[in-house]
């Protein structure tokens, strides 16, 4: 049996929950695991807690010859490394725009009433 540590998929649409499982290499993405141990949660703000794993698991089943998955591999060696750090703070609000004001209808009426004027002169 090959066995695999992978993500399984679960929350709702468009907001992913992953669990680190232990899979065996033939079962289905969102089958049953072995053992699970960890999550990623994309959605939390602070980016040192979106990840959770227990790393004594996960280097066992490495010694006994467990293959992560890509995606899994890198969030193992920046856990390791200590590479997630915090969120940045978004940019702060800005004061609208004000309105532009409309012109004075007195000067577009004023040229009108001088053209017609003038031609009634004539």
């Amino acid at each position: 049996m090959s066995v695999r540590i992978r993500m399984k998929r679960m929350g709702r649409k468009h907001r992913p929950f992953y669990r680190v499982c232990i899979m065996d290499r033939q079962r289905a993405r969102d089958g049953k695991a072995i053992e699970e141990v960890g999550f990623y949660d994309t959605s939390v703000a602070d980016k040192s807690k979106r990840v959770s794993l227990n790393m004594e698991r996960i280097d066992y089943w490495l010694s006994v010859g467990a293959q992560p998955s890509e995606k899994v591999n890198a969030l193992i060696n920046k856990v390791r490394k200590g590479k997630f750090g915090t969120a940045s703070a978004p940019p702060p609000m800005q004061a609208p725009k004000p309105l532009p004001e409309p012109a004075p209808a007195e000067s577009a009426e004023a040229p009108a009433a001088e053209e017609a004027g003038g031609e009634a002169a004539e």
